[in-house]
């Protein structure tokens, strides 16, 4: 039972109808999600350091990112600044600085959401990085040695990988569905129930629906949606509770965007485009992305904790968060064969020999 209901539950990672890649490229929005990858990438250069076959060296040490929006350029920057530089000293057989990062897309450029000139910008940036940008590529099978793209003339080309990441879309959360199916909406093509300008889910006032779930007025799918519902919805209890009248529809005020690349480098707008909103790159795009973040966490403990971390971080050349175990590496697999549905991974069969 319950007298107002928030529903916040996010979203998981899309595949475009091809659940079946989530277990040969995992996605990045839990933290399963990044304990699986820092295992399989830290993964993949230890076994190429122990392989003798000189394309075995080279598969293990290429490493593809789906997707050149916020995440996928963020996740091939960091990629690309761990081999190059974190890794550099670590290994005796293997060079990791020649490690190969690429970066694909089916969009004419990277970061596009942010307008042209920031996507000049960034793809500048990645090429710096040494990251291989593939531009108009889609992706049409992956599987655990590599994946196969197409361009828009129909080439097929294979790419083999050791690691691949999802970075490419994102759908609901699963609890949407059933949301809607109580309620007897409709969820759109990517699971998000629509509501009324107040987030209330359509014949149901007490309930809110805030961030990645919802669709309102083809809102972004960003954190600032999010935080700004959750305030409004929280605002509109207290009105009911106190008697007032109900407050206006919500009003989504468009902060700006940013997203970091590597190292002292970073991208962004502030301000609504719409408006002739500020762009920075480069070094004070990078320090004004580090600001934003430290003000958003919550409490001050957290705050000063990180801001301590992260200037010996950048100060130094090392990563402290080097251990990886064989099950981070392959939870996903694992998880897939246990009878849980609501983590939304494909089935696979698993061959009582003991592999699957």
């Amino acid at each position: 039972a319950y007298d107002s209901l928030i529903v916040a539950a996010g979203a998981s990672t899309s595949y475009f109808g091809n659940d079946h890649h989530a277990l040969d490229a995992p996605g990045l929005k839990t933290v399963d999600d990044a304990l699986e990858l820092r295992g399989r990438i830290l993964g993949a250069f230890e076994m190429a350091n122990l392989a003798t076959d000189p394309a075995e060296v080279r598969r293990r040490m290429t490493f593809v990112v789906v997707g050149a929006g916020p995440t996928g350029v963020e996740m091939a920057g960091q990629i690309a600044e761990l081999a190059r530089t974190t890794l550099r000293r670590d290994f005796r057989r293997i060079d990791t600085t020649q490690a190969r990062v690429l970066l694909l897309d089916g969009q004419s450029g990277v970061l596009t959401a942010f307008g042209p000139k920031v996507s000049a910008q960034a793809a500048r940036q990645l090429d710096r990085l040494g990251i291989e940008v593939w531009l108009n590529t889609l992706v049409t099978s992956v599987d655990d040695r590599g994946l196969d793209v197409k361009d828009t003339s129909g080439r097929v080309d294979r790419i083999d990988a050791a690691v691949v990441v999802w970075a490419a879309g994102v759908r609901a959360s699963s609890l949407a569905a059933k949301i809607a199916d109580q309620a007897g909406v409709q969820v759109d093509r990517a699971g998000r129930i629509p509501v009324n300008p107040d987030v209330t889910v359509p014949g149901h006032p007490e309930v809110f629906v805030v961030g990645d779930m919802m669709t309102l007025d083809t809102l972004p799918g960003v954190s600032q949606v999010a935080m700004q519902q959750g305030r409004y919805a929280a605002r509109t209890i207290k009105q009911r509770l106190a008697g007032r009248a109900p407050l206006p529809p919500f009003r989504y005020f468009d902060k700006g965007s940013m997203a970091t690349i590597s190292r002292f480098s970073a991208v962004g707008d502030i301000g609504p485009l719409r408006f002739g909103g500020l762009r920075f790159a480069g070094f004070v795009a990078w320090l004004l992305w580090l600001g934003v973040h430290i003000f958003y966490l919550v409490g001050f403990k957290n705050r000063v904790s990180t801001l301590l971390h992260w200037t010996i971080t950048f100060l130094g050349r090392g990563r402290p968060q080097r251990t990886v175990t064989h099950q981070q590496a392959v939870g996903r697999a694992a998880l897939s064969h246990l009878d849980m549905p609501y983590l939304g991974l494909p089935e696979r069969p698993l061959d009582r020999s003991g592999t699957s």
